[in-house]
């Protein structure tokens, strides 16, 4: 039985997207295919972990939502271990960059492309996406609403890129909220879990 490569697993809201604030598990893979500037998450340590060991924790929460995320999840999982958390009750969500293809059995996936942001990041393969989650970081946004990945359900956010730097990041806050009230075809994607102060 293949092991998997995993930084952490735990339980808090998610921050982000369609579901945020609701409870989810969330299952962080090791790595990353891409290197972005602007990456926010200490992802590259980790653990093997066996699919029982994984889905075992998962069942330990009285949350539905399991969210697959990284690092890029999708060098790691397989139909086998979302079916096994289907098995568990779970409902199976992944965020990704969409450069490496995807099992076909995850209930929700969350597209965060990285297109002219990162060597590697124009190459999409998945074919489809619930959602499509940008980060702001001042980049040309009107071609998102083109990728082959939309369709007429396909939710659109806009996130403004986190940095340290106080003021910068309330600059892109701003700048952010300004974007969406000019074209409300997206949504804000606060990172509730910043504000909150929550993992």
């Amino acid at each position: 039985m293949t092991d998997f490569r995993i930084n952490e697993i735990f339980y808090s809201l998610q921050g982000e997207g369609r579901h945020a604030g609701e409870a989810a598990t969330f299952i962080r893979f090791s790595g990353c295919n891409l290197r972005c500037p602007f990456c926010d998450t200490a992802h590259q340590d980790g653990k093997s972990m066996t699919l029982d060991a994984i889905v075992a924790e998962a069942a330990c929460n009285p949350s539905r939502l399991v969210v697959l995320t990284g690092g890029e999840p999708s060098l790691w999982i397989t139909p086998e271990l979302v079916d096994a958390l289907h098995e568990a009750g779970k409902f199976v969500a992944v965020e990704t960059n969409g450069t490496h293809p995807l099992p076909e059995n995850l209930d929700w996936v969350t597209l965060s492309p990285k297109t002219g942001m990162a060597e590697g990041g124009d190459k999409i393969v998945i074919p489809r996406a619930d959602e499509i989650k940008v980060v702001n970081v001042g980049q040309p946004l009107d071609a998102y609403f083109s990728m082959p990945q939309r369709n007429e359900a396909t939710l659109m956010y806009l996130q403004p890129c986190f940095v340290e730097d106080a003021a910068t990041y309330r600059a892109n806050v701003a700048d952010t909220v300004g974007k969406i009230l000019a074209d409300p075809r997206w949504r804000l994607s606060a990172q509730l879990h910043r504000y909150l102060a929550i993992p």
